[in-house]
């Protein structure tokens, strides 16, 4: 029931839908200002200090008045959501990182022919699309997912997929990957999806193809389908980028789960009985560890922070001395506070605080009791400014930032600002004519001249000009300071494994632990594998034996699935079956390779820089390649440390200590 009397509107419920959103800031001061019952829906409530779920709706942390769990949606009969397989895959750059150690010998070879000192790149795999961007770790993801995904009834390409990437950028170079990869579908097959690109929009945009049409069958999206998007013919997502926030991990997970209806299934979509997770960057792992996520850093708004930095630079100006730009800065700090939405709740309640401000005697002679006053209670206001452009706020933000610096003569600071303006503006198209009529300016922007002689007034100049074109930058180039390289990446994990007759599926993790449970069991009654648990030796025909019944077993072992889920290529069935009896432990092929290189140097203390470098390169090589053979010892790479590879840097009697050394890893 609503009743009006004159202007005012009671309610005697209210619902949010979504409460898990922007509930906290503007929504919130609709709950404030209306005093009735409230019902909040949520797939994702939180108990973050300033984002409190359960405290806005008067609930105890962790306890919400009614929940429906998603293991009951799945499990109800019918169910009313999709359950999800989570396959994770990571490249050897993911994991081990980008370095001399890690980069491929041919890859090696192709940067010392360019002129790269290979020993000076040195990245963590964190540092992947933010310090280095590598073509090939995202042309392996790629490649994998397109290998790995759930398939149309055709079999040959992926049903509906979303692609989570880092940024507009990484997106960009995902979808000319698939563009190269797969030329014969026209660039049809997989399309950015951003909130900035008009193209998206209304029918027979983007996003309306995606949801209606055959193709494309890949969104790549950054930010802008993590969350709402209701497609029930996706199966496939593809976690191309780490997450740190809980809800946002389990708003992506909810794009999957909508069930597909029979009756509506599209020539082009599978049956969804579930859909598929690829986890390329580890992050079900993550939030095994962190359950809650990383924990979030109160946000200051925007605007907020825009005043009070407008507020420092006043402050400063008076101490200075600089009448001239504490005056400018006062009038535009009045503009803002002028500009208050005055429809707000927020801003109603505070009007006799604001009162003060509106008057001119105020700013006569501002003293540390007036920007207290201003700080304390006048800049929270500003947390009511919603309507305006953020973007260019931004840039606004950023320039009355270097500002400071300047005036304060803080150079270091100012150099790190500079840059980054610098990278904004380069991003400017001036493809646009909007841009384009501004071009000598901005091209004056990018040139250091600008910025040795800029005044104050200049600073005004910049943000007055560039602010309202931001919205045209979609940034295309690297991070500030990444570097790009184009080295072959190779997949290290997947985490599935199949097995069986019938090709049955299951993680790594998961077929290790039934492989383990397994011989556990049949030690109990299998005398071979009680022999083996006493300690004594069996002959060849007992190991045949066994394996043939491993073999025939659920969940049909094998040597070569067994060297797969435990990394290592050169181990035998036997010594699997003592390292899962705990009779052995089974040393890694690479610390075993590690050990004894090093072994073999501490054992010849004379040997040079040089020649240790070539033992150094033979480790890589057979960690990289499993084995190795005594006739690969002259060819490249070991041809790129001397012509004649071994046979030019070491004795005759040395080269006979080497090939035994090699003879450990022979195939």
């Amino acid at each position: 029931m609503i009743e009006t009397h004159y202007r005012h509107i009671f309610f005697d419920l209210i619902v949010v839908d979504e409460s898990h959103r922007s509930i906290y800031s503007t929504y919130q001061e609709i709950l404030d200002y209306f005093n009735t019952t409230t019902l909040g829906l949520t797939a994702t409530p939180t108990d973050v200090i300033d984002h409190n779920t359960f405290q806005l709706f008067e609930c105890e942390d962790g306890l919400p008045t009614f929940a429906y769990s998603y293991e009951e949606a799945v499990n109800n009969i019918p169910p009313y959501l999709s359950n999800f397989q989570v396959m994770k895959i990571q490249t050897k750059f993911q994991q081990e990182g980008i370095s001399k150690r890690t980069i491929s010998l041919e890859d090696q070879k192709k940067l010392i022919l360019q002129g790269k000192e290979v020993a000076e790149i040195n990245f963590e795999g964190t540092d992947l699309e933010k310090a280095v961007i590598n073509k090939g770790t995202n042309v392996t993801i790629v490649k994998e997912f397109m290998e790995e995904s759930i398939k149309d009834p055709n079999g040959v390409l992926p049903g509906k997929t979303i692609f989570f990437c880092a940024t507009i950028a990484h997106a960009r170079r995902i979808e000319k990957i698939f563009d190269a990869l797969y030329p014969e579908y026209t660039g049809d097959l997989a399309k950015v999806m951003v909130s900035d690109d008009p193209r998206v929009y209304g029918k027979g945009g983007l996003l309306h193809q995606f949801t209606n049409n055959d193709m494309p069958r890949i969104a790549i999206s950054v930010d802008m389908l993590d969350t709402g998007i209701d497609v029930r013919e996706l199966v496939n997502l593809v976690f191309a980028k780490p997450v740190y926030s809980y809800t946002k991990f389990w708003q992506m997970i909810g794009r999957g789960t909508r069930l597909l209806e029979p009756a509506k299934i599209k020539p082009w979509c599978p049956e969804k009985d579930n859909f598929l997770i690829l986890d390329c960057w580890d992050n079900f792992e993550y939030f095994k560890l962190n359950p809650k996520g990383k924990e979030s850093k109160t946000q200051i708004p925007l605007p907020v922070r825009l005043f009070g930095l407008r507020l420092d630079k006043i402050e400063l100006a008076l101490e200075l001395d600089e009448r001239d730009i504490a005056l400018k800065e006062i009038n535009k700090l009045r503009e803002q506070i002028l500009d208050l939405p005055t429809r707000s709740v927020v801003i109603q309640e505070a009007k006799s605080v604001l009162a003060l401000v509106e008057n001119t005697d105020f700013w006569k002679n501002l003293n540390n009791e007036s920007f207290t006053y201003l700080r304390q209670t006048i800049k929270p206001l500003f947390r009511a400014v919603s309507q305006v452009n953020f973007k260019a706020m931004r840039f606004e933000k950023d320039v009355l930032e270097i500002s400071i610096s300047h005036l304060a003569e803080e150079t270091d600071q100012f150099n790190t600002l500079k840059e980054n303006i610098i990278n904004i503006v380069s991003e400017l198209p001036l493809t646009i004519n909007s841009v384009a009529k501004h071009k000598t300016y901005i091209n004056q922007v990018l040139k250091n001249h600008f910025w040795n002689t800029i005044t104050d007034a200049g600073f005004d100049v910049l943000a007055k000009t560039i602010s309202p074109l931001i919205h045209f930058r979609e940034p295309t180039t690297l991070p500030l300071g990444a570097t790009r390289l184009n080295l072959e990446d190779v997949l290290k994990t997947k985490e599935m494994v199949e097995f069986g007759p019938q090709n049955e599926a299951v993680s790594i993790t998961k077929y290790r632990e039934m492989v383990e449970a397994k011989v556990e069991e049949l030690t109990k009654r299998n005398p071979i594998l009680q022999k083996l648990k006493e300690g004594q030796s069996i002959t060849e025909d007992d190991a045949q034996t066994l394996a043939e019944e491993l073999h025939e077993t659920d969940p049909h072992i094998t040597e070569a699935l067994l060297r797969k889920v435990y990394n290592h290529q050169n181990a035998k069935l036997i010594q699997f079956i003592k390292h899962i009896l705990g009779i052995e432990i089974l040393e890694r092929f690479d610390d075993q390779v590690s050990k004894a290189v090093s072994q073999f140097i501490t054992e010849h203390t004379y040997l040079s820089s040089r020649q240790i470098e070539f033992l150094n390169l033979l480790k890589n090589y057979i960690i990289e390649r499993g084995s190795i053979k005594k006739r690969d010892l002259i060819n490249a790479p070991f041809t790129i440390i001397h012509p004649k590879g071994v046979r030019g840097i070491f004795s005759p009697k040395e080269i006979i200590d080497i090939l035994t050394l090699t003879d450990k890893f022979v195939a």
